[in-house]
């Protein structure tokens, strides 16, 4: 099995054309050609995350993305953001977050505190 690391455009596309044969029929774990799949999929992982990077949503995406998959409406917010005159500020955009605010949703909705202490993106 000679596996080499995906370093150019060409490797990564050649690496690629390789794996996608088996999203049809994943080969069985443990097998040769599970050992060989699942080490191409790491290192195409590895590379798309060096050259590829998904950056995080800003906080107010990040709330609303939770809200929708929670099915929670601004009035669930209260006991993170405050009073819902405030809860809407913060939606809108017009009030930032505090790290009181920032602590309490993520505690309790799960948000990654790394998108809740990014600067929001004005709209």
């Amino acid at each position: 099995m000679e596996i080499r690391p995906i370093r150019t455009e060409d490797d990564y596309q050649a690496a690629l054309r390789e794996v996608s044969a088996f999203f049809d029929q994943e080969p069985e774990p443990g097998s040769p050609e599970g050992d060989r799949f699942e080490v191409m999929l790491t290192l195409l992982e590895a590379y798309e995350a060096q050259h590829f990077p998904i950056d995080l949503p800003d906080p107010v995406a990040a709330i609303q993305f939770r809200m929708e998959q929670a099915g929670l409406t601004p009035k669930d917010l209260q006991p993170m953001i405050g009073r819902l005159n405030r809860v809407y500020e913060v939606l809108n955009r017009k009030r930032p977050l505090t790290l009181n605010m920032i602590w309490k949703l993520h505690q309790a909705l799960g948000i990654p505190a790394e998108s809740l202490i990014r600067p929001p993106n004005p709209r």
